[in-house]
């Protein structure tokens, strides 16, 4: 019998928008009844990013991919597919992922979107690992991007002070007998409390804003245990504990949940990947971003458990675990 095959992340890539903006500025410009201390309490968030007029879904991740494939020494002839998690498309069809195939000047493979809210960053990724491991592909780009800014009400403090813009990716390859990879990926969803965490309306839908609707405190509620439970499916099925874990990089909504997981797995914010404060929550392109900024500052390392989690509108939530 031949070795094992892995899905190992050999790059990693992210793009934000120029334009960052504060919470005064937001509350300003947008003449929001808040402020800074009221959203840092509750948040964390203190800037996020808006894309441009003219930047999309696409484009944004377009450079992330471009970043990922440097990082990896990689070239479009190494790219066998595109795997997008957005809930932000440039348009129904075709799909985003197929928008970026085509501007990165892929020429063969296959594209495709998914669609898991905030989560689908690692439901795209066990997408990615099992095509690898099922010989499907050899090298896959895995996207985050979202422009969440054009989905928010902004009239309701509640949301539109929690999000920004973004995209994130991964490129992921396979290797044979490799002690890195992807050891699992985790996924659950729930459909029964699909409404209160939800988009209202959309393409095929006969009513609704299109804009972002979030019951909070039943998010926030959640998010605890189901993460919580995840986290340890994860290291169950590895045969890990907590103290394997090098880094937590978790889905960026909310400091408080962050810190939260971080209690969970006893690891202190000196181990938990931050991005939140300076992005906000950008749903499918927080992870990768967090893991382009920390495998590029070298926070990561080669040989690091790193455990991703993450929650999002569906209710889907999931985790993974990768040694990179």
């Amino acid at each position: 019998m031949g070795s094992v095959i892995s899905g190992v992340i050999a790059g990693t890539g992210g793009y934000l928008p120029a334009r960052s903006v504060s919470n005064d500025e937001l509350a300003a410009e947008k003449h929001l009844d808040t402020t800074d201390a009221w959203i840092v309490e509750r948040t964390g968030i203190r800037r996020r990013h808006f894309a441009a007029d003219g930047e999309t879904a696409s484009s944004m991740g377009i450079a992330a991919c471009q970043a990922a494939l440097a990082q990896a020494g990689a070239s479009v002839a190494d790219v066998d597919a595109v795997i997008v998690a957005t809930a932000t498309p440039d348009s129904a069809f075709p799909s985003t992922a197929a928008r970026i195939q085509g501007g990165l000047g892929v020429t063969r493979g296959f594209a495709f979107d998914l669609s898991a809210a905030c989560t689908g960053f690692i439901y795209a990724l066990s997408v990615a690992d099992a095509m690898i491991r099922t010989g499907q592909a050899r090298g896959v780009l895995v996207v985050g991007t979202e422009v969440y800014s054009r989905i928010l009400d902004w009239s309701d403090r509640g949301t539109c002070v929690l999000f920004g813009d973004g995209a994130g990716a991964v490129f992921v390859v396979a290797e044979e007998g490799s002690t890195r990879g992807l050891l699992s990926t985790h996924l659950h969803s729930d459909g029964r409390h699909g409404d209160i965490l939800q988009v209202d309306g959309g393409a095929g839908s006969t009513g609704g804003t299109g804009v972002v609707r979030m019951a909070g405190r039943e998010v926030f509620k959640h998010a605890v245990t189901k993460l919580a439970a995840a986290v340890d499916e994860a290291l169950a099925a590895n045969g890990l504990g907590h103290d394997d874990v090098a880094w937590l990089v978790p889905h960026q909504a909310n400091i408080r949940i962050i810190e939260a997981m971080g209690r969970k797995l006893h690891l202190g914010l000196d181990r938990v990947v931050v991005t939140v404060d300076r992005h906000a929550n950008t749903s499918a392109a927080s992870i990768p971003l967090a893991l382009a900024e920390a495998t590029r500052d070298g926070r990561i390392k080669p040989g690091d458990l790193v455990l991703m989690e993450a929650i999002g509108g569906g209710l889907t939530w999931g985790a993974a675990l990768a040694r990179f």
